[in-house]
């Protein structure tokens, strides 16, 4: 059974079509479009990461996953329920790392987690949810209000993980935290993965993302432009490549730079880069030793996420791959 369903999901913001023609007050230049015609599946024991730059929708998905947001059409079913009608029991199997979570400054750590707890009718023992995510004993006594932002973040998180979620749903989860929590971070979401668990993953920390995620898809002004995994999306980019050459002697660069097909040509340390299309690769090695010198080794960069996810949301997207 799939975790997460989005079919023909559409949400504007601004549209009373419910309303009487003779009693509408906004004009079409009030209502936003959001998310249009959105579907994907994510699969039970699935991480998928959720991309997209500042605006594409991501929130309000996230947001009509658990009933915050309605959507204007289409169907949403989450963990085998439909998440309007049955909002309820999907927020009861799910745990959720909201972004900018604000913690009660009167209320202690351990607190905050035993109301998370009571909430979802477990018998989980806070002090080890707290330890899991790097909050000490000390740290638990203590009132959230003088959390720092990356012990708000740990606490935020502890309380998602209480109930063993079916579903976890975290929205910028490394916000806040240093290189040792976010490693922490995603040790929990690899466990939690392990345990059987469904994680969909909001970040716009790409390494994050490129670490624990199986699947990713990309959102841009609303739309799902890719969905797959980096190693499929990779292999779609196959139109230009990085070399990073080893050469011996001086390479003449505005040689290379005339090859057919380069976009660019630097130094980085004692390596010559060179971004070219996949089909120029030889002719800019021809082109380095032509010019007497010699090209001791050479290797290609395989495309990282943040070179998928640039090549999908900039703006000249229509020439990246289906």
């Amino acid at each position: 059974m799939a975790a997460i369903e989005l079919d023909g999901v559409t949400k504007r913001f601004g549209d009373d079509s419910g309303v009487l023609d003779s009693l509408r007050s906004s004009t079409e230049a009030d209502v936003v479009t959001a998310v249009r015609d959105l579907s994907f599946t994510v699969e039970e024991g699935e991480v998928f990461g959720f991309l997209g730059p500042n605006g594409a929708g991501k929130s309000t998905t996230i947001n009509m996953l658990l009933d915050f947001v309605r959507p204007t059409s289409g169907t949403v079913r989450v963990l085998g329920h439909d998440a309007q009608k049955e909002s309820v029991a999907v927020r009861r199997r799910t745990g959720v790392l909201p972004e900018g979570y604000d913690v009660y400054d009167r209320l202690t750590g351990r607190e905050h987690v035993e109301f998370a707890i009571e909430s979802k009718e477990s018998d989980d023992d806070p002090d080890e949810l707290l330890s899991r995510v790097g909050l000490s004993q000390e740290d638990a006594d203590r009132r959230a209000g003088g959390y720092s932002k990356g012990m708000s973040q740990r606490l935020a998180l502890a309380m998602a993980l209480a109930g063993s979620p079916d579903l976890l749903i975290l929205d910028e989860p490394s916000s806040g935290l240093d290189p040792a929590g976010a490693r922490e971070m995603r040790d929990i979401v690899r466990a939690e993965a392990d345990r059987g668990a469904t994680v969909f993953f909001s970040s716009h920390v790409l390494g994050q993302v490129e670490a624990v995620c199986d699947r990713v898809g990309i959102l841009r002004e609303g739309e799902l432009i890719a969905e797959d995994s980096l190693d499929s999306l990779r292999d779609k980019l196959e139109s230009e490549s990085v070399l990073r050459l080893e050469v011996d002697g001086d390479a003449d660069l505005d040689a290379v730079r005339a090859v057919s097909g380069v976009s660019s040509v630097d130094y980085d340390g004692d390596k010559l880069v060179v971004a070219c299309e996949s089909d120029a690769k030889t002719s800019v090695i021809e082109a380095v030793e032509s010019s007497g010198a010699t090209v001791a080794d050479f290797e290609t960069d395989s495309a990282s996420l943040e070179d998928i996810f640039l090549a999908y949301t900039e703006d000249d997207r229509e020439e990246v791959p289906a």
